[in-house]
């Protein structure tokens, strides 16, 4: 059915806790049940009849545990009865996972377009700051060019200082534009990729609902028993599984997504342009992010985005305007296809 399946096991799954639970309940209760009625079984076993039935069943469980297609097949019921049970606590439906996931994308896509554009103000004022700083450098040693050239030292003095002190001003500011610059490339390209990512979620809900309708509509209880008697897996875990694989790979890059936004914003928190000062913290975290492994959600257009960031020729032009991705102009595959191949 699939290629890709959830890397979770039974055991790891909301009904593998509830299943842990009801297997040590089961286990429990027969060390009780076996204890009380001991007294009970060594009468039996005194006579033919009952030692006959007593070894009769002891061969049905030793069939039941030692015969592989017997073990799957209380190994099906006995996860499909767990699921049914958590089902009632836990919301473990995969396709109602992965609408969840759609409704937390699309405020996680809102938000990042408002930082966008708060980011692209502070840029603006940066911008008007320097250019501001390097005019007064340029009337600043002008002026103390004059003052050497009237035998004024002092005011010589105290213009080249004013110079040098803004001149090292503008370098900050200069490194933290730079900064700046890679998170607002890096903001831009995850807003356009987690609409596109929102998109095929979608796509994938509205086909991938209505075909696992139809599978649990072509599908009872003793079909699924044959099949697995035969040998063939239950076409609905399988299924199922394969939503499970999408939804953990979603759940990975919507919390990328959340945990890159929370630290841009204490970044940009920390930026006090009125007074010129930022904490370090901020171009710390950035710095951290820049060299830490791949984004999932990024790929590998994260070192095209530094490397683009880098290049002083590719010049980030902040008026244009930040457009969605349109999907039906991009001739491409769903992301997710391949995870029902």
């Amino acid at each position: 059915m699939t290629n890709i399946k959830s890397n979770k096991s039974f055991w790891q799954r909301p009904e593998g806790v509830t299943g842990g639970i009801v297997l040590g309940g089961i286990v429990l209760a027969g060390f009780v049940i076996l204890n009380v009625l001991m007294p009970y079984l060594t009468q039996i076993a005194m006579s033919w009849l009952g030692l006959s039935i007593m070894l009769i069943v002891l061969g049905l469980v030793l069939y039941m545990v030692l015969d592989k297609k017997m073990r799957n097949l209380i190994w099906y019921f006995y996860k499909s009865a767990m699921r049914w049970i958590t089902g009632f606590f836990v919301k473990i439906d995969p396709i109602a996972i992965l609408k969840s996931y759609v409704a937390e994308l699309q405020e996680n896509v809102k938000r990042m377009h408002r930082q966008i554009g708060q980011l692209r103000g502070q840029m603006h004022q940066l911008k008007e700051m320097i250019y501001n700083n390097q005019k007064e450098i340029k009337a600043n040693i002008e002026q103390a060019s004059e003052a050497k050239d009237n035998n004024k030292r002092n005011v010589m003095i105290l213009k080249s200082r004013k110079a040098g002190r803004l001149k090292e001003s503008n370098m900050r500011l200069e490194d933290l534009y730079n900064r700046m610059e890679i998170l607002f490339r890096v903001l831009k390209k995850m807003y356009e990729n987690s609409e596109i990512l929102m998109e095929d979620i979608k796509d994938q809900v509205s086909i991938k609902e209505q075909e696992r309708k139809a599978i649990i509509a072509g599908q009872n209880a003793m079909r699924s028993a044959m099949d697995i008697i035969k040998g063939d897996g239950d076409k609905k875990e399988m299924f199922d599984r394969a939503l499970e694989a999408v939804a953990d790979d979603v759940s990975q890059k919507v919390g990328e997504m959340e945990q890159f936004m929370e630290m841009s914003e204490d970044f940009m928190n920390s930026i006090d342009l009125q007074n010129g000062v930022f904490e370090e913290k901020g171009l710390a975290l950035l710095e951290k992010w820049e060299q830490d492994s791949d984004s999932l959600l990024l790929g590998h257009e994260k070192d095209g985005l530094l490397l683009e960031a880098a290049d002083e020729e590719n010049i980030l032009d902040l008026n244009q305007p930040i457009q969605k991705p349109l999907k039906e102009t991009q001739n491409r595959k769903n992301q997710y296809d391949s995870f029902f191949d």
